[in-house]
């Protein structure tokens, strides 16, 4: 193993422009407001991004046509025809675009799950087919949930930025990595990337933690705990989880209760296998090339005030319109047909087979303990998320008991380890973690996840 020692040039505090600073505290209090602040909102209080959605969601609603349920349609329609063309034809414009590659390049999984719902969406929008298929317990439901979430994503792929992109996450990243290391096991240097990871995308936040360990800057143990740990959905897909499952009124609370438990279960699961067993080597090929120093004299606050603030002068309006247009268009292209296809297929199973209630049944026995109601019809959500993170809410999403769908929906989202997003990603690099480490982190995390959701639930929310 060749672990070399830290080669990298001791950092250097760089002037930053006054209005890069500002640029990144107007722009972290505008998206900390949408997305954290709650606020009256008709009989209820609801996050501002919420009142945003649904008065987008309002202008998609014509007098004899549900303009949303048209465009999954079209969406799923125009993706399944422009894989193919690239597929077969290889047009220059799509080979020599990287954006148009990923968008019309998919892995098998995303290219059999496009097919597939190509086909349910038209038989569930002409209403042609068997009925377990077009059923609205089943296709139905999953086109209205696909419906929902051309608002949502539209709204949210322009304004994440404001909470990814201006700073926040460094300044805080700075300020918090004391904590790091006895909290967590990591180093302290890896508080941006936890930052990142917990309010960036899951997969991306995968992508970001592998990189840094074959680059060199985290041991094999501090990768899998990172990537196992933090690779949590981010803050605004949160809200659509909360918004599918009809929890959105009460978000505020139910992103508090996921980042408490999130917390907790980051600092018991490094202490026990099976990260506990993984080593503290570095990539073989890099070697060990951490350096957390902070520039002498300079104060932490104004280490973290220069680093938000030279993020924050990186951030144009054109390069997150782009962005924006990237994340909406990849959300549609991936998860529309996502959602179609598998989201129907499992309801069918569940609808209409007994296989999830039967291996499911320890679940049920241990969620009925736990006074959770309705054991036996959501046990299936707390293994079903292995495969993919969206399949749960969307078997949560027509489930009558709001506080059933507030614990379980909240203990999905900290399972993390879903095979379509992070599980994949961590496979194919070179942290030595497998298919075995990952189940087994996935069943711990449930199991430790249900208990601490519950016990926060029943401390601090009414229903």
């Amino acid at each position: 193993m060749n672990n070399i020692e830290n080669n990298v040039t001791t950092v250097k505090l760089e002037p930053v422009e006054k209005a890069s600073i500002i640029k990144f505290i107007v722009a972290s209090v505008i998206g900390g407001f949408l997305f954290l602040v709650p606020i009256p909102y008709g009989t209820t209080f609801t996050i501002p991004i919420g009142i945003v959605i649904d008065w987008v969601s309002g202008l998609l609603k014509l007098e004899n046509i549900d303009l949303a349920n048209l465009l999954v349609l079209v969406f799923i329609t125009f993706s399944s025809i422009m894989t193919i063309v690239n597929m077969v034809c290889k047009p220059a414009f799509i080979q020599k675009n990287e954006l148009m590659m990923k968008l019309f390049s998919p892995s098998p999984l995303y290219l059999v799950s496009r097919f597939i719902g190509l086909v349910i969406v038209y038989m569930v929008y002409f209403n042609i087919g068997p009925e377990f298929i077009i059923s609205g317990a089943t296709g139905g439901s999953m086109l209205g949930v696909s419906a929902t979430l051309v608002s949502v994503i539209l709204c949210i792929a322009f304004l994440m930025p404001l909470l990814t992109d201006f700073g926040i996450m460094e300044f805080v990243g700075v300020l918090v990595r004391n904590v790091v290391r006895p909290l967590f096991t990591v180093p302290g240097r890896s508080a941006v990337d936890l930052i990142t990871s917990w309010m960036g995308t899951s997969n991306a936040a995968a992508i970001l933690t592998v990189g840094q360990y074959e680059k060199g800057f985290y041991s094999a143990r501090e990768a899998a705990t990172i990537s196992m740990n933090f690779s949590f959905v981010s803050l605004p897909f949160t809200y659509v989880i909360a918004k599918l499952i009809g929890v959105d009124h009460k978000f505020t609370i139910f992103y508090i209760i996921c980042t408490l438990s999130g917390i907790i279960l980051a600092a018991i699961m490094p202490r026990i296998p099976p990260l506990s067993k993984i080593p503290d080597t570095y990539d073989e090929i890099s070697g060990k090339q951490i350096d957390e120093s902070i520039p002498e004299g300079v104060s932490k606050i104004k280490w973290a005030l220069n680093l938000a603030g030279m993020r924050a002068k990186k951030a144009s309006s054109n390069d997150l319109l782009k962005q924006g247009l990237h994340v909406y268009s990849s959300m549609f292209m991936d998860l529309i047909p996502i959602v179609m296809a598998w989201g129907t297929l499992v309801l069918v199973l569940v609808e209409f087979t007994p296989i999830f209630n039967i291996i499911s049944l320890p679940f049920e026995w241990y969620i009925n303990v736990l006074g959770i109601e309705g054991a036996k019809e959501v046990a299936p959500t707390a293994l079903v998320g292995f495969a993919d993170m969206y399949i749960p809410p969307l078997m949560l999403a027509n489930f009558p008991i709001e506080r059933t769908r507030f614990i379980m929906g909240a203990a999905t989202l900290l399972q993390i380890i879903y095979m379509t997003e992070v599980g994949l990603i961590i496979l194919k690099s070179r942290v030595p973690v497998n298919v075995g480490h990952l189940f087994i982190v996935f069943l711990e995390r449930t199991i430790l996840a249900i208990p601490l959701v519950t016990m926060l639930t029943n401390l601090l929310v009414t229903f």
